[in-house]
């Protein structure tokens, strides 16, 4: 197994060699498909003329979607004064005695 860095890609192979710019050409495909994301690594398995490709993408950080007076919204920096009056006015409910009832 050899590894080697391809465009901050850590990349390894094994099963047989990869010429440097087939290492390119695989790194270029990944970024195209995964477009937006972080690739971290590609682990390559070349079986005679075919190759097997395992993509390790950072994981993306999540946003918490919240119902808040009809709209779905991860943040409310984007409301009107009406809008926050409206969401600062809303009766909020618990869960904090259900739990204890289960």
């Amino acid at each position: 197994m050899t590894a080697t860095v391809i465009d901050d890609i850590r990349v390894s192979v094994t099963g047989g060699e990869l010429s440097e710019k087939e290492l390119k050409v695989y790194a270029d495909h990944a970024k195209e498909k995964f477009f937006g994301k972080t690739i971290m690594a590609m682990d390559i398995t070349v079986d005679g003329d075919f190759v097997d490709i395992d993509y390790t993408i950072e994981p993306t950080k999540f946003e918490r979607i919240r119902r808040i007076t009809g709209y779905l919204v991860g943040t409310t920096e984007r409301f009107n004064d009406a809008k926050r009056a409206e969401e600062q006015d809303r009766v909020k409910h618990s869960l904090n005695g259900m739990m204890e009832q289960i």
